[in-house]
């Protein structure tokens, strides 16, 4: 049984935790907080009959470790997952503690959302088995997963972590190029900012985006993203006629391009409260259940479209 090191135990390094345990693997956790384990535990027996329905078979009993130190957490390990929170010094200072504590075949993956490698690998001696492999929240769930090699890897390596990955019937999507903010957390910042505008303006509840999203391009992007919707578009004509159609319209001003509204305390209670007020009472372990219900129907009719 293959073992992955989890260091750092929050959101992400939980729904890690689970994937690969639901997996088979031997999962080793290494967090500060005292209550990781207990919130771990209940996250995965919540989380269980969700990808029970999803993969099918998930093992009835997982192999799950608490260690109370780094040695302990990466003995023998064949995988390490770093997913400390994302403060730039506290990342590259675990990263040269773990470089030293694993085997030299051992991939070390940091679930970063917007670090480059070489940035992350700074201070360690080499970056040739570093990467940045950033799944989306519920990791459990959720197939996507970028990953970022350090320029310095040699492209075999980045295929056997991308077939690791798919393994875990995930859907690893190769970066090949350094970026701050990979791909898709890029592409989620451009609407995240536009949202905090039309909040900000007036024009917009944080319900009502949500219901422009969820009840319009939300669905179209689950099935076909962005530029195969966009070829539909264009009719028979395709891409080519959708471009010449509606590009002129990219240089009006219809955006705040990098603008960013600022988060002072007005902004924060106007958007806090209004979200209260959208969840009418529901609590987040609530609508955890919903969108977990939710994915694994979507995932699976796109799974049945798919064969």
């Amino acid at each position: 049984m293959p073992t992955v090191s989890i260091v750092g135990a929050g959101v992400i390094g939980t729904g890690w935790a689970i994937r690969f345990a639901t997996a088979g693997w031997q999962v080793r956790v290494y967090d500060l907080s005292e209550a990781t384990q207990s919130r771990l535990l209940e996250s995965l027996k919540r989380a269980r009959p969700f990808c029970q329905a999803l993969f099918g078979k998930v093992p009835q009993e997982v192999a799950v470790e608490f260690c109370d130190g780094l040695d302990d957490v990466l003995d023998g390990s064949d995988w390490v997952q770093e997913s400390l929170p994302e403060v730039l010094e506290l990342k590259k200072d675990m990263l040269v503690e773990v470089e030293g504590r694993v085997g030299r075949d051992t991939p070390i993956c940091s679930s970063t959302s917007g670090f480059k490698p070489s940035v992350l690998a700074e201070s360690m001696s080499s970056g040739e088995r570093l990467f940045v492999c950033h799944p989306f929240n519920p990791v459990y769930l959720l197939p996507l997963v970028e990953v970022v090699p350090h320029p310095v890897v040699n492209p075999k390596h980045t295929e056997q972590v991308m077939e690791v990955l798919r393994s875990l019937s995930m859907r690893p999507l190769w970066v090949r190029k350094e970026i701050d903010g990979h791909i898709a957390d890029r592409l989620l910042e451009a609407v995240w900012r536009e949202a905090l505008w039309l909040v900000h303006d007036d024009i917009a509840t944080t319900e009502e985006i949500d219901d422009a999203i969820k009840y319009g391009f939300g669905l179209r992007w689950a099935q076909m993203g962005l530029f195969e919707t966009y070829r539909l578009g264009g009719g028979d004509a395709g891409m080519r006629h959708f471009l010449k159609q509606f590009g002129p319209a990219l240089q009006w001003p219809w955006t705040k391009l990098t603008d960013v509204p600022e988060l002072d305390e007005a902004l924060i209670d106007k958007i806090a409260d209004q979200s209260d007020a959208q969840a009418k009472g529901t609590s987040v372990r609530e609508m955890e259940k919903t969108r977990d219900r939710n994915l694994v129907a979507i995932l699976n009719a796109l799974k049945k479209e798919a064969q």
